[in-house]
């Protein structure tokens, strides 16, 4: 579950003595709550903007949405084990994007986990472990390998029948991509898209000052590790402390891993500062499954990538070059 609650926007209060000031809005886009932060000369500039970068996000979801079965990837899961399927450009770079993060994770990312049965119940109406038999059947249809691109043709298509893609686990990091994208080239010149905790910022606030996010620990929401500045690029956080089941003292999170069918364990949270929010949000995902000795070796592998594990006992793991501020 991508989650807002660690990520504390603080100081975005209007500075009245600056030409410019902050203007938000709360949005529920693709399924969640979104926050679009603008800085500009007035309400009316700052709707305009924040229209914009609305539009631009349902357009996403209109692309990317697997319950729309007029989208491009409805079609794409519909043809699986068929035919190949003729789709945009934009969709192709980002499936090709997928992929490499699929190969670059050795699998814990993939997008063709949406075929993946319901097994795993975490409302509590669980008494016991999935047999071992319906795991495996569960994962049967898993496999990004199984993917095929031709990008002369500009096709798609899912060597099995049955295989289904899905853009869980990276669509709304893509989507704040874009809306950034989108209101920089229209000149806005600072502001946050968060997409329910995936957040893409750019600019200062309007005092000079970075945007800045706490850290907070999941098992005390009302402390903070400290505070980080952040004034170009992505901040995502990943975690499972509201959605987990317990079996024998081990906790199971919601976040399972696609390459046996069990969930992850021994994590609460992993924030990632990246570039996009798009690679942040597949990252994220991708240590919880990855676990932290992996996931962190995995991250400092990685130009302009940081990352903030925190573990089942509230304890805190981070990328040697993380610089937290004391609150």
């Amino acid at each position: 579950m991508k989650t807002g609650l660690l990520l504390i926007l603080l100081s975005i209060s209007s500075i009245c003595s600056q030409a410019n000031e902050i203007f938000k809005k709360k949005l529920f886009l693709m399924g969640c709550n979104f926050e679009v932060t603008v800085v500009a000369s007035g309400q009316p500039e700052a709707d305009a903007y924040i229209e914009l970068a609305k539009s631009e996000i349902v357009r996403i979801e209109k692309l990317i949405s697997s319950w729309d079965e007029a989208s491009e990837t409805s079609l794409i899961n519909r043809n699986a084990g068929r035919e190949p399927v003729k789709v945009s450009s934009e969709l192709i770079q980002l499936i090709e994007r997928s992929l490499a993060i699929s190969k670059l994770t050795d699998g814990a990312f993939d997008i063709s986990y949406a075929s993946m049965d319901k097994i795993w119940q975490f409302d509590g109406s669980m008494k016991e472990i999935p047999s071992k038999n319906e795991i495996q059947k569960s994962i049967a249809l898993i496999g990004y390998q199984d993917i095929d691109i031709n990008k002369t043709a500009s096709t798609v298509f899912l060597e099995k029948a049955g295989m289904k893609i899905g853009f869980g686990g990276i669509g709304k990091g893509y989507a704040a991509d874009r809306a950034k994208e989108l209101l920089r080239a229209k000149g806005v010149v600072a502001g946050i898209i968060n997409a329910s905790g995936d957040m893409n910022t750019w600019g200062v606030q309007p005092n000079g000052n970075p945007w800045e996010v706490a850290i907070t620990n999941p098992l005390q929401k009302n402390t903070a590790f400290g505070l980080l500045p952040i004034t170009e690029g992505a901040v995502v956080t990943s975690g499972n402390y509201e959605k987990y089941v317990v079996f024998d003292n081990v906790r199971y999170s919601h976040i399972i891993d696609p390459r046996t069918g069990y969930p992850s364990t021994g994590i609460l949270s992993v924030t990632i500062f990246a570039p996009s929010a798009e690679l942040a949000d597949a990252l994220a995902t991708s240590v919880f499954v990855m676990g932290i000795e992996v996931g962190l070796n995995r991250i400092e592998q990685l130009k302009g990538v940081e990352c903030i594990i925190v573990d089942e006992k509230g304890e805190l793991h981070q990328t040697e070059n993380i610089k937290i501020k004391s609150k």
